[in-house]
């Protein structure tokens, strides 16, 4: 029996044998994901096919969260791994250490996906942009402040629109750490809360180089942040997910502080024309109303004012007495009213509804009194006429006439001959008293209704 060997036995051999093959040790492997599911632990499963095969495949979270994509069904894939056996159920897979997609690189992918995933959620949307303010008096610049970016933006802003205060709020633009330091300085800048528009962006690089301004926490830092924010990430044709969410995307960081603040010398030959628009204007509004004085000088009024006041005077009169007529007919018409209110209010005065009140009161007790008395001579009546029909029906009324009632020795009424045996005692009951006796004979009756038996009392 000793060369039988256990299924878990066979199973931990077949695995050792894997596990120490070198040609199995960082094997690549390229093939399409399918059954993929992402577990709640934050492991990743899957199978890899081609057209004729296919093989499970594992990645545990500590390598999958470094993906810059999300795997799918169908999706083409570089895989570097091992094979090793699974040993509960004894199933060969491959244990995936790193994986990219096959066609496309992985960065390019990742920005893909966030930006529909973004796109989806509302963070482009123009309802959400907020406009950048025409004449800011404080900038905020989140860059790097050793980097080309930031000098060109202050040279920019300085020789545009001097006035303006700027504040570099450092921050790394290139690495690891880089996606968590730009977030920092943006939610920094709202706390502060103390400039009037934001610039965050650098100068330009590798899609690696600049791949921090791709990342989710960037985005969301942008999209939350109170103060408007300008997207300044490399040349005209680098586009990152900071330029979809930010409220304005300027191709370079110079034309991104040209759009934050507008030309000083373009504003000073505005201020010009607009002064010299505004004394022409000012010059025919003194023209325009200097006509329109001349014309009140050469008016009639001002030619024969005695004739003017004469007139007026007359007008005055003839609307004083308009005016008496009309308060004298208003006068009458609310006096007339007064009286018409004055006559309905004694009609309806509380002594006047108390007198009729008392009236009705009256009449309706005499009613009811009436009501009252014919009901009791009606119920009475109807009293009366029970009484004699009971009196009818009273046993003892008949017993009166000069029947009576025979009882058993145990009180039940006799009812028929049947019910008692010769020398049985019974009771009679009379309208007067009561009778003890004793059956002598009993016999039945014949044909007219007479017996023949005794009865000895």
């Amino acid at each position: 029996m000793d060369k039988y060997l256990t299924v878990t036995a066979l199973t931990k051999y077949i695995k050792r044998k894997l596990d120490i093959d070198p040609h199995l040790r960082n094997v690549w492997l390229k093939g399409e994901i399918s059954n993929f599911k992402h577990h709640n632990r934050g492991h990743m499963y899957m199978t890899i096919k081609d057209d004729r095969t296919r093989i499970q495949a594992v990645m545990f979270a500590g390598n999958n969260r470094y993906l810059k994509f999300t795997p799918e069904n169908g999706m083409h894939v570089l895989i570097q791994g091992d094979i090793s056996v699974f040993e509960a159920n004894g199933q060969y897979q491959l244990y995936i250490q790193k994986m990219e997609p096959d066609g496309f690189g992985a960065l390019y992918l990742a920005f893909e996906q966030l930006k529909e995933k973004l796109l989806q959620q509302g963070y482009f949307d123009k309802t959400h942009k907020k406009p950048i303010p025409a004449f800011p008096s404080h900038i905020g610049v989140v860059t790097s402040p050793t980097g080309a970016a930031v000098r060109d933006i202050i040279t920019t802003i300085k020789r545009r629109y001097p006035i303006a205060k700027i504040t570099i709020m450092p921050a790394l633009v290139q690495g690891p750490q880089a996606p968590d330091s730009i977030a920092s300085a943006v939610e920094t800048a709202n706390k502060r809360n103390e400039f009037d528009v934001l610039i965050v962006g650098r100068g330009g690089g590798s899609i690696e180089e600049l791949w921090a301004f791709n990342e989710v926490i960037v985005a969301n830092a942008i999209y939350d942040s109170k103060i408007p924010v300008i997207s300044a990430v490399g040349h005209e044709t680098d586009v990152t997910i900071s330029d979809y969410v930010a409220d304005l995307r300027a191709p370079t960081p110079t034309g991104a502080a040209e759009l934050a603040v507008p030309s000083i010398h373009e504003l000073q030959r505005k201020i010009i024309s607009s002064k010299r628009a505004l004394q022409q204007k000012m010059q025919n509004m003194i023209m325009t109303e200097q006509r329109h004085l001349k014309r009140i000088r050469q008016s009639y009024a001002f030619r024969y004012p005695e004739q003017l006041v004469r007139q007026k005077e007359q007008e005055l009169d003839r609307v004083s007495d308009q005016l008496k007529k009309t308060v004298l007919a208003i006068s009458r018409q609310k006096s007339q009213h007064l009286d018409h209110l004055y006559s309905r209010l004694v009609l309806v005065h509380p002594n006047k509804r108390i007198q009729q009140a008392a009236k009705s009161v009256d009449y309706l007790n005499k009613q009811l009194l009436q009501s009252m008395t014919k009901r009791i001579d009606q119920t009475t009546a109807k009293l009366t006429v029970l009484i004699e029909k009971m009196s009818l029906l009273n046993p003892l009324e008949t017993m009166k006439r000069g029947f009576a009632v025979a009882y058993k020795e145990n009180g039940a009424i006799l009812k028929s001959r049947k019910n008692v045996k010769k020398d049985d005692r019974i009771s009679i009951r009379l309208y007067d008293g009561k009778l003890q006796c004793r059956v002598l004979d009993i016999e039945e009756e014949n044909e007219n209704g007479f017996g023949q038996g005794r009865t000895q009392l």
